[in-house]
């Protein structure tokens, strides 16, 4: 397995692999952990965000049982760094979170048969779709600056067929879930994603949360874990 990072240093921003708190660029320069600071793990023209994807979600919100994958869009302006501050929105009284597993494309693509999608991936890593609930139309409550906290790394060589993912706010358990809980895996959603867009190298692809009971407030730490992927911790302030 292999955590891939970009970090912004004094030499600016570079990208490398993670090992041991260090991160080694290809070109063998090594940074230790007090020479860089982490930014999100790529850098997205969109983050591809899937829907109603687990059934415990399907069921707390009352929504119908998908036929086909759910989905919606968040900007580029959307992702913001783990560790950065999570600034609650001054137009929300209902702001809550969802942890999620996110893949991240390695090649322009279109059209992929679900064969084919393991070969045009980076590899995978943790988005927090944050979600002002009590805003109207989808855009509106889940598409603002810095509502997808992604990170910390890109992991190269996961397996995400049966992968434990546990979300922790202000020292709370509040999500326990496994990917084999999903309606549908990653490489279909990718796939089927793939029919309507043509991806670019960064571009970013989450597949649904499981329940997520509770809302945020200014002073929560937000940790979500996806097991051999990584841990994604960013703290909610006013």
């Amino acid at each position: 397995m292999a955590k891939l990072a970009r970090i912004s240093t004094d030499d600016g921003v570079r990208t490398g692999r993670y090992e041991d708190g260090g991160v080694t660029t290809d070109d063998g320069d090594r940074y230790e952990e007090s020479e860089y600071d982490l930014l999100a793990p790529c850098e997205p023209t969109a983050c591809y965000c899937v829907g109603r994807n687990f059934g415990e979600k399907v069921e707390q919100m009352g929504y119908d049982t998908p036929d086909e994958p759910d989905f919606f869009i968040k900007p580029p302006v959307s992702v913001l760094a783990p560790g950065a501050p999570i600034e609650y929105p001054k137009f929300t009284d209902e702001f809550t979170y969802a942890g999620e597993l996110a893949a991240v494309i390695d090649e322009e693509c279109h059209e992929l048969d679900e064969r084919e999608v393991d070969d045009v991936l980076r590899g995978y890593t943790v988005m927090n779709d944050l979600d002002c609930l009590d805003q109207v139309g989808r855009t509106a409550r889940k598409a603002f600056d810095g509502s997808a906290p992604l990170g910390p790394y890109v992991e190269t060589d996961a397996d995400v067929s049966d992968m434990a993912m546990e979300t922790y706010v202000a020292g709370e358990q509040r999500q326990e879930a496994t990917t084999a809980q999903m309606f549908f895996t990653p490489q279909e959603l990718v796939a089927h994603l793939s029919q309507r867009f043509t991806f670019k190298p960064g571009d970013v692809v989450s597949f649904g949360s499981p329940a997520n009971p509770g809302l945020l407030e200014p002073g929560d730490e937000v940790e979500i874990t996806y097991e051999g992927v990584g841990t994604l911790r960013n703290t909610v302030v006013e």
